[in-house]
């Protein structure tokens, strides 16, 4: 359960009931989606594509939760200047930043951020800086398959995987994997982003299943989603 924000539980309560004001600006091209290789600090490569389609956000600590807030979803909205349009869309969390303008702050791709905006407004509203928003967390409804991307530098005895997609929640506290024949779960630890890793001093036994968890206590597992033979730098799809 993450300590930097209030508790999941308390989280779902209060979003029923209301949103909250936060400081909001925007980073990288106006039409963008925020960092200029598609990345970011989660760890993402991609996030000009779909499903993130470059509604990408960063968010302060409280959010970022150093990597722990990678993937979760957000619905955001403005009401000033008179450029914004009122209604709601929702962002990822895809990148951090270290502002401490307001308690809770996002820095949103600019395609995100005019996406608040009335139409044809758009480039306007990114003209205003930093804005106050209204926001609160919503599930993610990501309509893909939950991926794991074996990064580089993984070897028989050293694994890191990097969770992509996770519908509900969004986020990931926990990874852990079960090895071809073994019988109980190996936690993984947290390196860095959305990115978790395996140090083992002897070869790990593949295929392996992955058990991800995650901040509302949601535990799923993926049989042998990780294959004898796999390859680093290579996406591998739960089925």
């Amino acid at each position: 359960m993450g300590a930097n924000m209030m508790s999941w539980s308390m989280q779902v309560a209060l979003v029923v009931a209301l949103a909250f004001l936060v400081g909001g600006a925007w980073y990288g091209k106006p039409t963008g989606a925020g960092p200029d290789d598609n990345g970011g600090a989660c760890g993402y490569k991609d996030v000009n594509k779909a499903p993130f389609n470059s509604m990408g956000a960063c968010g302060n600590l409280p959010i970022f939760k150093d990597g722990l807030g990678c993937g979760s979803c957000f619905e955001i909205k403005c009401d000033k200047p008179a450029e914004c349009s009122g209604e709601a869309v929702v962002v990822h969390i895809t990148d951090m930043n270290y502002e401490q303008i307001a308690a809770y702050h996002f820095d949103l791709a600019g395609t995100a951020f005019g996406a608040m905006a009335k139409k044809g407004e758009e480039e306007k509203l990114r003209k205003a800086g930093i804005i106050d928003m209204k926001f609160r967390r919503v599930k993610c409804k990501y309509g893909e398959k939950v991926t794991f991307h074996v990064e580089k530098g993984s070897n028989p005895n050293y694994l890191a995987l990097l969770v992509k997609y996770v519908d509900g929640d969004g986020d990931v506290v926990g990874v852990d994997i079960k090895e071809k024949g073994g019988d109980a779960y190996q936690p993984l630890k947290h390196s860095w982003g959305a990115i978790w890793r395996k140090d083992s001093d002897k070869p790990i036994k593949f295929p392996v299943t992955v058990q991800i968890t995650t901040e509302g206590g949601t535990k799923t597992a993926y049989e042998d989603v990780i294959p004898e033979g796999w390859k680093a730098d290579t996406t591998y799809t739960a089925k």
